[in-house]
């Protein structure tokens, strides 16, 4: 599992992240890569702009804790094509360039946060998480999606 606190883990991600074109096509699944892009950037909203999503009410938060925390936070890779969560649903065009450019901030920016700014942080769905867990859940996403576009 690669580690989104660590810098030359971070520098691996910004790379591939720009050896994307807008002409990058997906192994499987429906988005495209500017769609991807956004859809990545939503982990980073909830965690730097949560205004801009609404919060969960008490029965959904308590359903996202209980079953989708736990394989969110491990280490074991996604498969291809899994359902996503409804505000991670891209449905129009996005602007790849400005997509792109936001993701390699926010990934930035956590690095350089580090882990003691993530340890014991409150998750938007799934309540507090250790450093360990937020990595895990932030790594595994950004893995999966450069992997689903062949970088």
């Amino acid at each position: 599992m690669k580690n989104i606190f660590d810098q030359a883990d971070c520098s691996d991600f910004i790379k591939r992240i720009n050896n994307l074109t807008e002409q990058s096509l997906p192994k499987w699944g429906k988005m495209s890569v500017s769609q991807m892009l956004a859809h990545c950037n939503v982990t980073y909203e909830l965690i730097y702009e949560p205004e801009k999503h609404k919060k969960p009410n008490f029965f959904t938060k308590f359903l996202m804790k209980k079953f989708v925390k736990p394989k969110v936070t491990n280490e074991i890779p996604y498969k291809p094509s899994l359902p996503t969560g409804p505000m991670f649903i891209i449905k129009e065009e996005k602007n790849f360039e400005e997509e792109r450019k936001r993701l390699i901030g926010f990934i930035q920016k956590t690095q350089q946060l580090g882990t003691e700014a993530f340890d014991g942080k409150v998750s938007f769905s799934f309540g507090k998480l250790n450093a360990k867990e937020w990595n895990n859940m932030m790594a595994k996403h950004l893995e999966h999606h450069l992997n689903q576009f062949e970088v």
